[in-house]
């Protein structure tokens, strides 16, 4: 065979391995099982870290505000250092739309070592942490909540004895741009942390989805959140992985009724949206770098190009393999478009999609050289520590 053939076939062996042995990471059913109600409610203090949110917060605070929670649950907003008026905004909202109690509160610039989305968590848990809460729900302030999704969670993590539950927030996907780059981003998250793997107790593979998180207050006083991940980018596994590794049992799965409401609309916002963490995803280590980008060429972009190389060579090998490869690929995708009410034939597209996330990468890699490391919001950490290792 030649050199292209051989390419592919790894390219097919590759896929026909993520096909059936990483977790059937392509399916999208690990929701939030039926609801089986306790016979008494624990209390919830709902901590929601907010910076300059002003524009999104009007389609996701009344959301909250309307939770229908049958036992006692708080809202500390902790508006963080914002100049778009956030804090006021959430004031007018809840007097607006009334429902569960709400807190704003600012805790100052955050000290040396702190993300500030961290710094902040950690202030609305101290005052959550007042109240007592049995448990603490983590959200972001661009996220929608049904109105029974407290309900459901709290639910979930007494039946099934969980000490965090965590879920996937279905993204914006509206613009041209969010339709060919979120659901691949959703796609490539749950193939490098199978859904299935980690409600397994024991599990090595911990994840979590920052935009969703409920957690037992116990659990987080014995993994020290967030203090332990004080200074992690990617905050939201690292969170998942601290409470695991303090002995909790951790679920996380796609999301029913938790939206977000945050706009991409042009690939500039979904570019620093990737770029701002993807080479903390690699521990910011070279070797780690080459073997993403290599990967990402061999799986996602050698199979169409060695069909059609091999199609106009004559070099049969190579495009039938080629062919098959992206065939399994474009299959594994498909059920990430349906949960995302996208047209089939955008599966297609994947490979040139995973070529944009190699860039994205890449780019990551070079602002973290250059000092400016994951800028968000005004703030930049130029040499921002990874997410701890797995154990």
């Amino acid at each position: 065979m030649s050199a292209l053939a051989w390419i592919a076939a790894v390219s097919l062996a590759a896929w026909l391995w993520l096909l059936l042995g990483q977790g059937f990471f392509w399916r999208t059913d690990v929701r939030l099982p039926p609801r089986r109600e306790p016979a008494e409610w624990p209390s919830v203090g709902v901590v929601v870290p907010a910076r300059d949110e002003a524009a999104v917060l009007p389609g996701s605070l009344p959301s909250l505000l309307a939770q229908d929670y049958p036992g006692r649950a708080e809202i500390f907003l902790v508006d963080d250092g914002s100049t778009d008026g956030t804090g006021d905004l959430a004031r007018r909202l809840a007097e607006r739309h009334g429902g569960l109690p709400l807190t704003v509160s600012s805790p100052g610039e955050p000290p040396a070592g702190w993300t500030g989305k961290l710094w902040a968590v950690r202030h609305g848990i101290a005052l959550a942490r007042a109240r007592d809460p049995e448990y603490l729900l983590l959200t972001d302030a661009d996220i929608a909540h049904g109105p029974a999704s407290l309900r459901d969670a709290v639910a979930a993590s007494h039946a099934g004895g969980f000490d965090l539950v965590s879920q996937m927030a279905r993204l914006r996907v509206e613009s041209a741009w969010e339709r060919l780059v979120v659901p691949a981003f959703v796609y490539f998250f749950a193939q490098l942390y199978p859904f299935r793997w980690i409600g397994r107790r024991g599990a090595r593979t911990s994840a979590a989805a920052g935009g969703c998180v409920l957690l037992r207050a116990d659990a987080a006083e014995r993994a020290r959140i967030p203090d332990a991940i004080r200074h992690a980018v990617i905050d939201d596994v690292a969170l998942a992985r601290a409470v695991r590794r303090s002995g909790g049992h951790i679920w996380l799965g796609l999301a029913e009724h938790v939206d977000s409401v945050r706009p991409y609309p042009r690939l500039a916002d979904l570019w620093r949206m990737v770029a701002r963490s993807a080479y903390a995803q690699l521990r910011h280590n070279p070797l780690l770098l080459v073997g993403a980008v290599a990967g990402l060429a061999v799986v996602y972009l050698a199979p169409p190009a060695a069909l059609f190389a091999g199609a106009a060579a004559g070099d049969v090998a190579a495009a039938v393999l080629g062919g098959l490869a992206w065939l399994v690929m474009t299959g594994t995708y498909l059920p990430m478009l349906r949960y995302y009410r996208q047209p089939p034939w955008l599966a297609l597209a994947l490979p040139w999609t995973a070529f944009l996330y190699l860039l994205m990468t890449v780019d990551s890699a070079v602002r973290h050289y250059r000092g400016r490391g994951a800028a968000w919001k005004g703030r930049t950490y130029a040499r921002p520590e990874p997410a701890p290792e797995q154990r």
